[in-house]
């Protein structure tokens, strides 16, 4: 630093310049030619350094070098460029033991310290985006503690610079601060309670963007889109925005599809209920007529009397198994259910192949009109509360 200081006063010497010959006015000129100069190279340096740069990392087989050198991040590097020139020549202008002098060193320490920060903000974006191409990262919340990183950066650039303007040690200020921790933790609360939440969901594995959530007490229900600082985003199915604060899902409970989404099936469980003045012993013509359906082992016909309900669940367990849009390798049952004045509630329960909520919908759907359909084969009726048949149903071969 001395050497080059030394030479820039030779360099002006030669010139006819000499520090302690210059006018106030003089000086002041000189001074505006110096900042002219640095902020020249400045952009000199953002108009032919940088697309070169930027050449060389995408020649680079890496993405990561991608990310870090990008525009931003390669312009704000060059902002620090007008800072070192002036810290530099000033001195060949001013002397050091000046008032101005001191004044524009502040100046230029108070611009370093800003150009810094926002330096260091633009490699954690920059840092928070290499993370989030890697498969392993994508699941966890990390855009809350980047965001947290980058509000501690520029909290210790204020510091820096309240400090500068007063002149007194970054740590005495500390000091002071800490005498109004518990202003600043209310200030702060939802920075600080999302930062603990969002490190308990990322730990326990309980929340990552792309998870299906359902919460009813903030209508929420539908896809996580974004998890910050102080709301995590999600998009609900009818492309409403809801915003939901981190400790929110921590202190409250809430339902997270990623099991399913990830699963070999989606669940079915669907109950109707049965007119139980319907079911009754099977006739030996419902019998015969089973058995050439192939629903009744002729073998075991002669052995037991037969329940028409019994023998539609076991039919619709069949046609379960046989349906190639449920998965066989998952429960799968036709149950009863308590009955109750409603009926006696018949209910399936398998998963589907297919997740996607369309499909899914409509194998349902399929499941549940075959199931009623197929009632009046076996003497079955549907219970319905208000209706205008009260005719009994009537057996197959009568």
């Amino acid at each position: 630093m001395n050497d080059i200081e030394q030479q820039l006063g030779e360099f002006l010497a030669n010139l006819g310049i000499a520090k302690d010959d210059l006018g106030i006015t003089e000086k002041y000129i000189l001074i505006g030619v110096l900042v002219f100069i640095a902020f020249l190279v400045d952009y000199l340096c953002r108009l032919f350094l940088v697309p070169v740069v930027k050449k060389l990392t995408m020649k680079t087989q890496v993405k990561w070098d991608d990310y870090i050198f990008n525009d931003k991040m390669l312009n704000n590097a060059c902002h620090l460029i007008p800072a070192i020139i002036l810290s530099i020549t000033l001195p060949m202008v001013l002397d050091v033991d000046s008032d101005a002098y001191a004044v524009f060193m502040k100046l230029i320490e108070i611009y370093l310290v800003i150009v810094s920060v926002k330096l260091i903000c633009t490699f954690l974006t920059s840092l928070y985006t290499i993370t989030s191409e890697y498969e392993e990262m994508k699941t966890h919340p990390l855009k809350g503690v980047y965001q947290m990183l980058k509000i501690i950066v520029v909290s210790i650039g204020i510091i820096i610079i309240i400090a500068n303007l007063i002149e007194k040690s970054p740590m005495s200020i500390l000091t002071g601060l800490g005498a109004s921790a518990a202003i600043l933790m209310l200030v702060f609360k939802d920075s600080i309670m999302g930062l603990v939440s969002g490190v308990q969901l990322s730990a326990n594995d309980m929340l990552a963007p792309g998870d299906w959530i359902s919460m009813p007490k903030y209508s929420a229900d539908g896809i996580v889109t974004e998890v910050t600082l102080t709301t995590v985003k999600v998009r609900n199915w009818d492309n409403t925005i809801i915003t939901v604060p981190p400790y929110a899902l921590v202190s409250d409970s809430f339902q997270n599809w990623r099991g399913m989404q990830e699963g070999d099936g989606r669940r079915v469980k669907r109950s109707v209920s049965i007119d139980m003045r319907t079911i009754r012993f099977c006739t030996d013509e419902e019998i015969e007529y089973f058995i050439k359906k192939g629903w009744i082992n002729k073998d075991e016909s002669a052995k037991d009397k037969f329940i028409n309900l019994s023998v539609f669940r076991s039919f619709m367990e069949n046609y379960l198994r046989n349906n190639p849009d449920v998965n066989k390798n998952m429960t799968l049952m036709v149950r009863q259910l308590q009955s109750s004045s409603e009926g006696l509630p018949i209910e399936i329960y398998c998963f589907t192949t297919d997740k996607e909520w369309i499909k899914y919908e409509k194998v349902q759907s399929d499941i549940i009109d075959y199931f009623i359909a197929m009632l009046p084969q076996f003497g079955l009726k549907v219970f319905q509360r208000s209706t205008g048949d009260t005719s009994q149903s009537q057996s197959i071969a009568g």
